[in-house]
């Protein structure tokens, strides 16, 4: 038996990863020896819904500090939102802003790259970043105290990332160059633990119905998200990862606050 099999080395493989995915995700300061490379990433790729988790904590924290000093329910979910954005350096909001942008400003598939290459802002991508707090903030809000809103932010970072991989896995890379495509394929035993961790973090928040209606709305985005990349401009970029990540976000977080939770 190989040292590649021992617990030890197989907890150590799993603590590496879940850094890479720190790393990658957040701004949290940890020290790492080498860059993070795109293959680093893919390899990371399951535990992306681990560190959904601790964002939507650290939100929910931010929210149950804002409701003990009496604040009302819309700026306690501001604040919310705000922590999750300070610790992600607003990473996907930046992916979405560029994505809306070139989608909707770029004439042709090349011109659509050059845009989301460009890290000015346009009138699409605004309008999206503000349509994208509006709807997070007013859904948190509807939930009813920070134990449904710590619930409701978990279950939608969580459940968020845990679309990423598979997306990454079924649409090619739309450049030859890039994070996304030097990160290559996530491996379907990637992609499963990923889906799986994020299935049991939405039924733990949200329960068993409103679960069901998250998958099949996160489904329809997804399927969206697939056949309008496909089509703007011929496949996926980490912008595009970005944009399905917070339209996720918004699909599990309305459906928390219309099932009330």
């Amino acid at each position: 038996m190989t040292d590649a099999w021992l617990p030890d080395a197989w907890l150590r493989g799993i603590a590496a990863n879940l850094k890479i995915g720190l790393l990658f995700s957040t701004r949290i300061p940890l020290s790492h020896a080498t860059p993070i490379g795109g293959a680093d990433i893919a390899r990371a790729s399951w535990g992306l819904p681990v560190i959904g988790v601790l964002i939507g904590l650290l939100g929910a924290t931010a929210y149950w500090i804002a409701f003990h000093f009496n604040l009302p329910p819309l700026p306690a979910a501001a604040l919310a939102v705000t922590a999750t954005l300070a610790t992600t350096g607003c990473l996907h909001e930046d992916g979405l802003a560029d994505t809306f942008d070139g989608f909707g400003g770029g004439h042709g598939r090349e011109r659509k790259l050059e845009i989301m290459r460009d890290s000015r802002i346009g009138t699409y991508g605004a309008c999206a970043l503000a349509l994208s707090l509006l709807l997070r903030v007013g859904a948190v809000a509807s939930l009813a105290g920070p134990g449904p809103g710590a619930l409701g932010l978990i279950a939608a970072h969580a459940g968020a990332r845990a679309t990423m991989p598979l997306f990454l896995r079924l649409v090619p890379p739309a450049r030859p160059e890039g994070l996304s495509a030097d990160a290559g394929r996530p491996s379907r035993a990637n992609v499963l633990v990923a889906a799986l961790l994020g299935l049991v973090v939405l039924l733990w928040s949200l329960g068993a119905g409103r679960t069901v209606v998250a998958l099949l709305l996160l489904a329809v985005a997804f399927g969206f998200m697939r056949w309008l990349c496909l089509r703007q401009i011929g496949g996926q970029t980490g912008d595009v990862a970005g944009a399905l990540e917070q339209i996720s976000e918004i699909v599990v977080l309305l459906t928390a606050a219309a099932g009330g939770a």
